[in-house]
């Protein structure tokens, strides 16, 4: 077995940590060891523990690297000068896209995030908490300027995190449908849905 393969595309942390990812989505993170993934990656289990202390680390490494680039958009939305619905298809594309580029990242912070230790649990759901409350907030907005139906901001949120998710589907099957066509499809069927609910 060999040492860890840099190659360019990224530190050794990063290259362990996109590795885990796809070996928790696939089997699950309580069903992956250390020495699994070391095998996975062609390198010995103590080469392993060189970079990286835990299993349980990989999973806030993972979690929280998607957090701070949802958190990292959302900064940079929040500070745009442009309309509401904007804000909404900006956020609704943003969503799609990230989880088409880090496919595997994305799923485990989405279906493992409460195996994450403390106090990283209760950080992550904090931060959840917020992002979601900001999301309602440009929603609230958006139905205060009447650019959307006075629909429940909350809910409307649910529905669109709920949505986006269906990318999971797109991943194992695709059927010929092209990352544009779906992020372009679903975008146009998710606002649709927001401007006529209610008979607007």
């Amino acid at each position: 077995m060999s040492k860890i393969s840099v190659n360019g595309k990224g530190n050794s942390k990063e290259i362990i940590a996109t590795k885990a990812a796809m070996l928790f989505r696939s089997r699950g993170y309580s069903s992956c060891t250390m020495r699994q993934l070391a095998e996975s990656m062609d390198i010995e289990a103590p080469s392993l523990y060189n970079h990286i202390g835990s299993k349980s680390e990989l999973l806030v490494n993972i979690c929280f690297s998607v957090a701070r680039e949802f958190n990292r958009h959302m900064e940079e939305l929040e500070l745009l000068r442009i309309s509401g619905i904007e804000k909404i298809e900006n956020l609704i594309r943003f969503h799609i896209r990230i989880m088409i580029r880090r496919h595997n990242e994305v799923y485990v912070s989405n279906h493992e995030w409460k195996q994450l230790p403390d106090p990283h649990l209760a950080l992550f759901l904090q931060q959840r908490r917020l992002y979601e409350n900001k999301m309602v907030q440009i929603l609230r907005t958006a139905i205060r300027k009447k650019e959307i139906s006075p629909i429940e901001p909350y809910i409307a949120v649910l529905t669109i995190l709920s949505a986006v998710r269906g990318v999971e589907t797109w991943q194992r099957h695709k059927k010929g449908i092209t990352p544009r066509k779906l992020e372009d499809n679903m975008t146009q069927h998710l606002l649709n849905g927001l401007i006529h609910s209610n008979g607007h």
